[in-house]
């Protein structure tokens, strides 16, 4: 699974970086963002809605995106 560590940026290069990852894999595969930006949960919860991905918070920092 691809690891993107955008830990240190500040919005909205955490998600350019996960769009732009999320854009090389296959549809089902997933990929981990590394943030630790407060305004990434829902910056990420829009982008996911808008995009139609699927996010799940593993915990404070971490962020699983399931590319549909």
């Amino acid at each position: 699974m691809k690891e993107v560590d955008s830990r240190g940026k500040r919005c909205p290069a955490p998600i350019i970086d996960c769009a732009g990852a999320i854009a090389g894999v296959d549809s089902g595969e997933s990929i981990i963002l590394r943030s630790d930006d407060p305004a990434t949960l829902p910056d990420l919860m829009a982008w996911a809605r808008m995009t139609d991905n699927f996010v799940v918070q593993l915990n404070e920092a971490t962020f699983q995106i399931t590319k549909k």
